[in-house]
């Protein structure tokens, strides 16, 4: 974000990447509201920000009517809902909403306020994908009766919503697609595969991987995909979604024999059975984000890892629950 007499509202400003938002925010010199429902954010994320004059902290549920603001927001920001399966599926009625309610709750703020929004959506926007790699223009392969369908559609509601708004006037908008994030932060039950892998690797469990492990992913570490969205949210140009995502695409089954090596573990890998509508392929075509915000990742697969090994293993030592197999 740019200098200056900035105001930001970070919805899901608790979680994992939200928190990583608000703190580049007040580092320069933003003031920023963070709202969350503590439904998956942490306070440990933002405990740090704790007594600072330019931070305050709202526990709210955006579906909810949103509180009457004593301040006018230049920014709106909404990382608002659960990422990983486990956790949208828990109460998938409460998902929808969130990204459909929630949504237009946030946006009608910032069309009050003149602030410019920005959207935290996904690249399951596209689905079990059949082009490869995913472009911006690409419509998707959702199953849109399944059990992922809460988040993929309503992530897809989301995005319409705000071009809705972006062509009404009614308020500037832009849209990330984000492809798997990890880093410093994570959850330990988040659920997905680097979290899953890593603290099962640490407590020498067996390792659980989903198929034949051929299945891809495209890994991106927090501080780059942060540092996209902010570079998008302050990006001139038409309102377009921009994938943010590292286009290194690794296998399941490399992932984790890279993982296994990372942290010395003597796990063994094991299969599953594969998920309903588990995307077999996902990688991101940044070309989109090359040119308009001269973005890529910097950050290699190795050192990102092993600064989320760490960062587990931090949260190993303070007593904190890993993940289920």
């Amino acid at each position: 974000m740019k200098r200056g007499a900035q105001v930001a509202l970070v919805a899901g400003g608790a979680g994992f990447i939200g928190s990583h938002i608000c703190d580049r925010l007040i580092d320069a010199g933003a003031y920023v509201v963070c709202l969350d429902n503590f439904l998956t954010g942490r306070l440990e994320n933002i405990a740090h920000l704790e007594g600072n004059h330019r931070f305050s902290l709202i526990e709210h549920d955006v579906v909810d009517p949103l509180p009457r603001w004593a301040m006018r927001f230049t920014h709106v920001f909404n990382f608002a809902c659960a990422a990983s399966p486990p956790h949208y599926q828990a109460d998938p009625e409460h998902t929808l909403l969130t990204n459909v309610v929630g949504t237009r709750n946030l946006l009608q703020v910032a069309e009050q306020c003149g602030a410019r929004f920005l959207l935290a959506s996904t690249s399951e926007v596209y689905g079990d994908a059949e082009q490869h790699p995913q472009r911006e223009d690409y419509r998707g392969a959702i199953n849109c009766t399944g059990p992922r369908a809460c988040y993929d559609e309503g992530k897809r509601a989301a995005e319409a919503l705000t071009f809705d708004f972006v062509r009404a006037g009614r308020c500037e908008a832009r849209v990330a697609r984000i492809f798997n994030t990890y880093g410093p932060r994570i959850s330990p039950d988040d659920g997905r595969v680097i979290s899953n892998v890593i603290c099962q690797a640490l407590e020498g469990r067996d390792i659980t991987i989903y198929g034949d492990g051929s299945q891809t992913r495209s890994f991106c570490f927090v501080d780059d995909t942060v540092e996209g969205l902010l570079r998008l949210m302050d990006s001139t140009g038409p309102a377009a979604p921009v994938n943010l995502g590292n286009p290194e695409e690794v296998s399941v089954q490399a992932l984790a024999e890279r993982i296994l090596a990372l942290t010395g573990s003597n796990s063994r890998i094991v299969g599953r059975p594969l998920p309903e509508d588990d995307p077999r392929r996902r990688r991101p075509d940044i070309g989109r984000a090359r040119q308009l915000l001269d973005w890529q990742p910097t950050v290699t697969l190795d050192t990102g890892l092993t600064a989320t090994i760490a960062w587990l293993e931090s949260q190993v030592a303070s007593g904190v629950l890993l993940a289920a197999e």
